[in-house]
């Protein structure tokens, strides 16, 4: 997937409680008003609390969020730390107890992939635009 512009990055601690400062930046990122911020924050929120939960960057790792504009639409990014070549995988089960981030991520963005960077891996979601305005 081709970026055409890189809007803003966040890097975080991989630690629970920064899940809420990778919201916030998305609405500071996006616009209060933003018709794609409620859904672009609960994947954001999905996706980083997954990279805590299940890789490196939940043990003392970090955490980059990353928009950028590819045309109109919004590409929301979480990059972990890894988790020993282990890549997210969405479950066959809708009802399982576990694994519905990336059911939650496939109903609201309108395509979503897994990108492997060596050990580290990016979530990535596209979203309608518009563009964020620019202050």
């Amino acid at each position: 997937m081709a970026i055409s512009e890189v809007i803003a990055a966040l890097t975080l601690p991989g630690a629970e409680q920064s899940a809420r400062h990778a919201r916030v930046f998305a609405r500071d990122v996006l616009g209060e008003g933003h018709p794609s911020l409620p859904d672009v924050q609960t994947c954001v929120n999905e996706a980083f609390t997954n990279a805590v939960e299940h890789t490196a960057s939940g043990r003392d790792g970090r955490i980059t969020v990353l928009f950028s504009l590819d045309g109109e639409d919004i590409v929301a990014e979480v990059a972990d730390d890894g988790a020993s070549g282990v890549r997210p995988v969405m479950r066959d089960d809708p009802l399982a107890e576990d694994g519905r981030g990336l059911r939650i991520i496939d109903a609201l963005a309108l395509v979503w992939g897994i990108r492997a960077d060596g050990h580290r891996t990016t979530v990535w979601m596209r979203f309608p635009g518009p563009p964020p305005l620019r202050v």
